[in-house]
């Protein structure tokens, strides 16, 4: 059997657990998927990290069947969620909102590395801690 042609590609940042149906519906309506079958499937694979966001890549073939790849959350959003705080600085350069400390900021690295451009873990902190820094969060030494 030949292998399925993919007709479409979207990359969706859902909560965890709980997919939002219009967050899906614009974005897999005019794929033609089964957008129900895309939640259940999402909400089954993410329901131990509720609260978190995981973005999902789904692939749509021409048979309207799917698959889902799954990514880490988002940097940003570990941050966050490290420092307990609802957003970053509005002027990184001016305002800091919190510190990481070195463990915090190795812990985020190695649940990001799958999904980051890095070899190793080191590489993986030094890309953390620019995004820490954009945010106008200080990263301690």
């Amino acid at each position: 059997m030949p292998p399925k042609k993919k007709t479409h590609e979207v990359t969706l940042a859902l909560e965890a657990g709980n997919a939002a149906m219009v967050d899906l519906g614009k974005m897999l309506g005019p794929t033609g998927a089964n957008m129900r079958a895309v939640k259940v499937e999402y909400d089954e694979a993410t329901s131990k990290n509720r609260g978190e966001i995981i973005p999902v890549v789904v692939s749509v073939y021409e048979d309207r069947s799917h698959t889902l790849v799954y990514k880490t959350p988002p940097t940003s959003f570990l941050i966050r969620k490290a420092l307990g705080i609802q957003s970053g600085a509005s002027n990184p350069l001016t305002q800091t909102v919190g510190t990481l400390s070195t463990t915090q900021v190795k812990e985020i690295a190695e649940r990001k590395l799958p999904d980051l451009n890095a070899n190793d873990v080191d590489a993986a902190i030094q890309i953390v801690a620019g995004t820490a820094r954009s945010m106008g969060v200080k990263v301690a030494q």
